[in-house]
C-alpha cells in the first residue's frame, strides 16, 4: 500500500517539529521546510527516517518567496507524484505598539504568516486535484479570531488565514479537498520566550485549563483532522484550554 505524503512548512522547531514527529509516527512520507535552520531540519529528517522507516526530505525554502514555493511543490511532484496533506505552519510574531512598527516588520509578518499560505495552497492544490482528494490545514491563532493588543500585525495576519481557510474550503469542497485551521491559544514554544516566569504564571491563571498547551497537543489534533472527517471543512478550531 502506497504511503500518504504530507508537506509541513516551518518544521524545524516548536509546533512544526511536533507535527513532523507525529505524522512520521503515523507512517506519512514527509516534505519539511524551514527558512534558515537547514542543518537542524536535515538532522530531524534523518532522525525521522531512522526511527519510523519513512521517507523524509528537508528543503530550505523561504515561505515568503513564491518562486521557491513553486519549486518546492515541483520537487514534490517529481519525487512522489502525490500530496495528501499540506500543513501551513510557518509563522512569526512581532510584539509592540503598532506606531512603533516599521514597514519592513509589518510586511515580514504578513508575508510570512498569510502570503505564504496563499503561495503554498496555490502550488499544492493541482497535486491534490489529480487524486480528487486532499487535506489543507492552516496553523492559526486565537488572536486571528479576537485580536490582541500589541500584536496587531500578527492578529491581522492570522485573521486573514482564518478567512482564507473558510473561503478556500468552499472553493475546494466539490473536489473532495478539505481546508481547516487550528486557532492555537498559548502554546509553550519559543514564540513565547519573551515572557518571564511571573508573566507566564499570570497568563496560565487566565486559562481555564490552568496551563499552556504543548506542540504535541497541536500535532495530535492536526493528525486527527487530516486522517478522516471528510465532511468537516471550513472550520477554525480553537485549541486554547477554554481561554478565548
Amino acid at each position: 500500500m502506497e504511503r500518504k505524503t504530507a508537506c509541513i512548512t516551518g518544521a524545524s522547531r516548536g509546533i512544526g517539529r511536533a507535527l513532523a514527529e507525529c505524522f512520521a509516527a503515523s507512517g506519512y512520507d514527509l516534505y519539511l521546510t524551514c527558512r534558515s535552520r537547514e542543518p537542524v531540519l536535515s538532522a530531524l529528517a534523518r532522525e525521522l527516517e531512522s526511527s519510523y522507516g519513512i521517507s523524509c526530505a528537508a528543503f530550505s525554502a523561504d515561505a515568503r518567496d513564491p518562486a521557491k514555493t513553486s519549486a518546492l511543490f515541483s520537487a514534490i511532484e517529481q519525487r512522489s507524484g502525490r500530496l495528501d496533506v499540506l500543513i501551513n505552519n510557518a509563522g512569526i510574531s512581532w510584539h509592540g505598539l503598532l506606531t512603533d512598527m516599521s514597514d519592513e516588520a509589518w510586511n515580514d509578518v504578513i508575508e510570512t504568516n498569510l502570503s505564504s499560505v496563499f503561495f503554498a495552497c496555490r502550488s499544492a492544490i493541482p497535486l491534490m486535484l489529480k487524486r480528487h482528494a486532499g487535506k489543507i490545514l492552516n496553523i492559526s491563532s486565537v488572536w486571528g479570531c479576537v485580536g490582541a493588543s500589541c500584536e496587531a500585525a500578527y492578529s491581522a495576519s492570522k485573521g486573514g488565514v482564518n478567512a482564507l481557510t473558510q473561503a478556500l474550503a468552499k472553493e475546494l469542497a466539490p473536489s473532495n479537498i478539505q481546508v481547516n485551521a487550528i486557532a492555537c491559544g498559548v502554546i509553550d514554544t519559543e514564540m513565547n520566550a519573551f515572557l518571564d516566569e511571573k508573566e507566564r504564571a499570570s497568563l496560565a491563571e487566565e486559562i481555564p485549563a490552568g496551563y499552556f498547551g504543548s506542540p504535541k497537543d497541536v500535532a495530535e489534533l492536526a493528525l486527527s483532522l487530516c486522517s478522516g472527517h471528510p465532511y468537516l471543512t471550513g472550520q477554525v478550531l480553537k485549541l486554547d484550554g477554554g481561554w478565548i
